[in-house]
């Protein structure tokens, strides 16, 4: 393909925002695996749809990459049939005018590359190259395993895996997510999380970096997306959650450190790693990010101040599966994940399928009211006068505490507020909280600040929740 059609055909039928016959819908037959849109990618002119099944590659499921022109119309781009798996990788290389979206290398000229090698592995990220950034990328696969990609000549090579760099179990025990390269680190994160993550018995999340010499370790966590804007802001963006809360880890350049802010879950129908496929932070309105995380979306900059992440603010709650979403043509195109036979374990759908919603940005404030709960702690152990991470206060209406001692003494929690958002804490209030017992405080209509943090005066083992309506 050497041109791009352009027309004045009117757009199709939609409903509420969503284009029915843009729709994309795996085979009726066997596999019966799900559709998802794993990635969306503006690239001269048109608008590529890269889907996904729920195995690696694999014949027969009707996943492939997929073309929207202007005019509202999709077609199977031909060089990528037969092409299915899980994929959810899309990266722009700049140096080379090259869009990596799936396993396909696609030029200028939409001319498509497809990469065998890299087309039998469940691909969920690409990222910038460490020591030749001019002409090579990282692909991450979700089993754990590190290629380089040379785009001037698609050879691949194996760098790592990382279940033998980061100690996780291996393939089909992980399930890695997301990668990232700014300031001299390539980080990337794991949402690995069941049963035993909850009861605190085992930790398979990652998020970790390699500085060009080592692997390290940051979090054993669950993460599901990893952003910044390159060398532009001086910050990067790791979302992840435990059993207390969803979690924002941000890395800045000006302290070279990583803080943690803690969130509401607005639905804990994301608290699984099969259910948080895939959250993203992406830029959708110019140097303004577009943060979805655990079932709620945040409105966020790229930009922190002193070390300080400001202005975070939910915009709404919702309960869509979303793969991607990106600008284009002026809109904002989400893509979903809507319905999975699962393999047949799910027997009242038939048909795997996903669509497409169409709108603007601002549309999003009229989805759910912000709403949700978490908090600091969760029958965690405290150490005496040492702070809580901050946790998220604005943006919600009615707002309660619950503090619960599960130790044998009495202790006093302090409550302390952010009101400007620059990490300077001041005391609000003081909350008794007896030997085995509990303690709530109801903060009176219309009192927000940016960030709350909790201190107990006594070592202690705490639970901290808040329920925001």
């Amino acid at each position: 393909m050497t041109s791009v059609r352009e027309t004045a055909t009117p757009p199709s039928f939609e409903v509420s925002g969503v284009v029915p016959s843009l729709a994309q819908i795996g085979d009726f037959g066997p596999p019966r695996s799900e559709t998802g849109v794993g990635a969306l990618m503006p690239w001269n002119g048109v608008l590529y749809v890269q889907n996904y099944n729920s195995h690696k590659a694999r014949s027969g499921s009707g996943v492939s990459l997929r073309r929207v022109f202007p005019d509202m119309s999709m077609e199977v781009v031909p060089e990528t049939l037969g092409v299915d798996g899980t994929y959810t990788n899309r990266y722009v290389h700049y140096a080379t005018s090259r869009l990596v979206i799936g396993p396909q290398v696609i030029e200028q000229d939409h001319t498509i590359h497809v990469v065998p090698e890299l087309q039998e592995h469940r691909l969920c990220g690409t990222a910038t190259h460490l020591e030749r950034p001019d002409t090579h990328v990282y692909v991450l696969t979700m089993e754990g395993l590190v290629f380089e990609l040379d785009l001037v000549s698609l050879q691949v090579n194996q760098l790592w895996d990382l279940n033998d760099e980061l100690k996780t179990d291996g393939e089909l025990k992980v399930h890695y997510k997301d990668c990232y390269t700014a300031y001299g680190r390539f980080v990337v994160c794991s949402n690995e999380y069941a049963e035993p993550e909850w009861a605190g018995d085992r930790n398979r999340g990652r998020l970790a970096e390699f500085d060009g010499s080592q692997w390290r370790i940051l979090v054993d966590k669950p993460f599901t997306a990893i952003a910044g804007r390159g060398d532009f802001a001086g910050t990067i963006f790791a979302s992840g959650w435990d059993r207390a809360s969803a979690i924002l880890d941000v890395y800045t350049e000006v302290d070279d450190r990583w803080t943690r802010y803690r969130m509401p879950k607005a639905s804990h129908t994301f608290d699984h790693k099969w259910q948080t496929e895939w959250p993203r932070i992406r830029e959708t309105e110019h140097e303004r990010f577009l943060l979805d995380h655990h079932g709620m979306y945040y409105e966020l900059s790229p930009w922190a101040y002193g070390g300080r992440v400001w202005g975070i603010r939910p915009i709404s709650t919702h309960l869509v599966v979303l793969g991607d979403f990106c600008s284009w043509r002026g809109m904002l195109v989400m893509g979903a994940d809507n319905a999975s036979p699962s393999h047949g374990q799910n027997v009242t759908t038939a048909e795997p399928q996903s669509g497409l919603w169409f709108g603007k940005t601002d549309d999003l404030w009229s989805y759910g009211k912000p709403a949700g709960w978490g908090g600091p702690w969760w029958e965690d152990p405290v150490t005496a006068n040492v702070p809580s991470d901050p946790y998220l206060m604005t943006g919600f209406d009615g707002k309660v505490l619950h503090v619960q001692n599960h130790g044998e003494t009495d202790v006093t929690v302090r409550i302390e507020i952010d009101p400007r958002g620059d990490g300077a804490f001041g005391t609000y209030e003081q909350l008794h909280v007896e030997a085995g017992g509990m303690s709530s405080h109801v903060f009176s209509p219309g009192f927000s600040a940016h960030w709350l943090r909790l201190t107990s005066d006594t070592d202690a083992t705490l639970t901290a929740q808040l329920f925001y309506s």
